[in-house]
């Protein structure tokens, strides 16, 4: 792929409403949940909060954050010198962000893109989170 090409797939990746947020989404309404977006004010800017709650859920991406064992996250060949620093950089940041909100008294769970494509199997996995 060229510079150009790789530029412009590069462009189209979003930070936010990306497919495996909206899915999480879908499935805490259909679960009775009710929630905010992206809240700016807490440590790592969480995808969902319930604040009265006091939970937060991050929807990750399994090549951004480094998902372990999983195979979409496998490391760009490309500028070999340059993603796996960068990814590393990315995993360390969730690590400080989560331990940050723990701290605060935060309930935190993480839900991987690869978890996002089975509806019913992500209803039971968030199902324990939303009842503790």
């Amino acid at each position: 792929m060229s510079p150009s090409e790789r530029r412009a797939r590069m462009a189209t990746i979003h930070r936010e409403n990306t497919k495996p947020e909206l899915a999480v989404r879908r499935a805490l309404w259909r679960l009775g949940a009710r929630y905010r977006l992206h809240a700016e004010e807490l440590p790592g800017r969480p995808d969902v909060v319930m604040r009265p709650a006091r939970r937060a859920i991050f929807v990750h991406g399994c090549l951004w954050h480094l998902h372990q064992g999983c195979p979409l996250a496998r490391v760009p060949t490309s500028r070999p010198e340059y993603w796996p620093a960068k990814l590393a950089r990315n995993k360390e940041r969730d690590r400080r962000n989560l331990e940050k909100l723990r701290r605060l008294g935060w309930s935190v769970e993480v839900v991987w893109e690869c978890e996002t494509r089975d509806h019913k199997a992500l209803e039971r996995r968030l199902r324990p989170f939303l009842a503790s």
